[in-house]
């Protein structure tokens, strides 16, 4: 028997009472709005690779989330979710496109909770384009694309609620995520002090290749997340798999560099007199 690679792509996190299908069991206590956020995507050593953007738009409870990111060897890595954020934040759709030489398999994975519809679009080994299309019955806590969002709507000592997230392995299937608070870590801000909340999050595969997986290396490694917490929980830093085999890549704010200004001074004389 063999197992087939697992191309798992990880970015980019329970049924109760009361809450509505498809909804996540963690409830809405910041709710998303306008946003425009500057990221930089750098290897684990702190070598830049990507730019990137996130925008959020809000229309009611509904929010369309994007995040791009341009490599630096023309590669795109681009992440659209639609979710919505009533009582409990609830995965509408989720769409993430990979392509470029960065990525050794190219690949496109669609989602649509509403009818199940799930649809992967992928390149093999040998370079031939390949589609998997599957109607799925998909679990109320599925968090493609809203990891980061959920994290920063949990208290801390708040016991963070297990998750389910949709892969291509290049066939679709779910796994779970198991998220820990690892602890406090300091860090600086302009020379000032500041402390940030780290998450560990753990992927279960399930089943028998989940039994398999770690005796062929196929395991996915840990991902880590930092929140600042307070009365506006934010993002500060990630580090996640790339892909199956790949790297780890490091997530980070970063702010716009502008040219300097000229301060020399002018010498408008036309010539010496």
């Amino acid at each position: 028997m063999t197992l087939r690679p697992l191309r798992i792509v990880l970015l980019g996190c329970a049924v109760v009472a009361g809450i509505p299908p498809g909804a996540s069991s963690v409830p809405v206590r910041y709710k998303e709005g306008l946003t425009h956020g500057f990221l930089i995507l750098s290897t684990t050593d702190g070598s830049p690779i990507a730019e990137g953007d996130l925008t959020e738009i809000a229309q009611g409870n509904r929010v369309t989330a994007r995040l791009i990111y341009r490599f630096k060897d023309g590669s795109v890595q681009e992440e659209t979710t639609v979710f919505s954020q009533r009582r409990s934040f609830s995965l509408i759709s989720y769409h993430l496109i990979q392509k470029g030489s960065t990525f050794p398999h190219p690949t496109e994975l669609s989602v649509e909770t509403s009818s199940g519809q799930v649809n992967v679009r992928y390149r093999d080994d040998k370079g031939n384009e390949k589609t998997e299309s599957e109607r799925m019955k998909l679990p109320p806590d599925l968090a493609n694309g809203l990891v980061l969002t959920l994290l920063k709507n949990v208290r801390p000592g708040e016991a963070v609620p297990q998750l389910s997230m949709l892969v291509a392995t290049p066939k679709p299937r779910i796994v779970k995520l198991s998220l820990t608070l690892q602890g406090k870590e300091p860090f600086t801000l302009v020379g000032a002090s500041r402390e940030a909340l780290h998450y560990v999050i753990k992927v279960d595969i399930g089943g028998l290749a989940g039994l398999v997986a770690p005796l062929l290396g196929k395991q996915p490694p840990d991902s880590h997340i930092w929140i600042i917490g307070g009365d506006a929980p934010t993002f500060v830093k990630s580090e996640t798999l790339s892909y199956l085999g790949g790297p780890m890549w490091r997530t980070e704010l970063v702010a716009p560099v502008w040219p300097k200004a000229d301060t020399e001074p002018k010498n408008n004389s036309k010539g010496s007199h």
